[in-house]
């Protein structure tokens, strides 16, 4: 992850959860808040003043501009800029509406999870390199469905994979796991193979193994 500091700004309407916010990431020294916001386009115009690393949008804004729309228009005139949505929602299709296929550097955080500032700064850090990084708590809500390329993967490899779309390193993955860092080299590079992703550059193959294991995925 880059070690570098991180600038960031904040939409959401209701000024305790951006105190929250703001709260759980002043005790991260490597990240900046650079601004607040509390509307779509006051979120656009923002990010177009302050040219930050990475958004934090409130899924749901007041106004005629909610928060996709908002970091839509963010991605498309500063497509390095890393998203990372905020939303009460778990369900997989307010993921699905994300244009995960046409650019990386997208996350996905249930505002339950912000005060689990690990999981928060995982999601800005990750999205800052262009990876893809949904909430564990959404995952755990997934299965593959049958038919699906990543039904076929192991159940290890399923774990691992999973890992992957949280947004997690090889090293943080043989932690979670209890397994050697070499192993989960070893089980990553049989899961892009598998997947057909094999002789991608790494970040895009995570990002693609990520995506793939969402669309092959159902409720439970």
């Amino acid at each position: 992850m880059n070690t570098e500091e991180t600038r960031v700004t904040i939409t959401d309407d209701e000024p305790l959860f951006v105190e929250l916010l703001l709260r759980a990431l002043v005790t991260e020294p490597e990240i900046i808040v650079v601004g607040t916001a509390y509307d779509g386009e006051k979120s656009v115009q923002l990010a177009r003043e302050l040219r930050p690393d990475v958004v934090l949008v409130d899924i749901e804004l007041p106004g005629e501009m909610d928060g996709i729309e908002a970091a839509l228009i963010i991605k498309r005139e500063m497509p390095e800029t890393g998203v990372v949505i905020l939303s009460a929602h778990s369900d997989r299709r307010y993921i699905t509406s994300l244009p995960l296929e046409d650019s990386s550097g997208w996350a996905y955080i249930l505002k339950q999870t912000v005060p689990n500032v690990a999981e928060l700064v995982r999601a800005i850090q990750g999205t800052r390199v262009g990876m893809v990084v949904l909430d564990p708590a959404v995952l755990a809500n997934l299965r593959p469905r049958r038919d699906s390329s990543v039904a076929k993967l192991t159940p290890r490899q399923q774990d691992v994979l999973k890992l992957i779309a949280e947004g997690r390193s090889n090293a943080a993955i043989a932690k979670r796991l209890i397994l050697s860092e070499k192993s989960v080299e070893t089980y990553v590079n049989c899961i892009y193979q598998r997947l057909g992703l094999s002789g991608e550059q790494e970040i895009n193959a995570r990002v693609r193994a990520t995506l793939l294991f969402l669309e092959s995925s159902e409720k439970h």
